[in-house]
């Protein structure tokens, strides 16, 4: 093995603990997407579901949603 040429093996043993953590941040990611989805969809907000649908913003975007409409009328069944 060339000592320039890099060891993979090694490094994947050194930072496989990242892996679970990038899953973990990408399923939390997905999960508040699509509630944000689905409630703004019951809502009938359009421009927010428009905005949500397009923009990938790693989770900000629907926290900031799911704050400012958590406490407004609940939708009905």
């Amino acid at each position: 093995m060339d000592v320039n040429e890099p060891n993979f093996q090694s490094l994947y043993e050194d930072y496989s603990f990242l892996i679970g953590i990038l899953l973990f941040l990408l399923v939390v990611d997905v999960v508040l997407k699509l509630i944000t989805l689905w409630q703004s969809a019951r809502r009938k907000q359009v421009a927010w579901f428009i905005f949500l649908g397009l923009i990938n913003s790693l989770g900000i975007l629907p926290v900031i949603y799911l704050i400012i409409n958590r406490n407004k009328d609940r939708f009905k069944r």
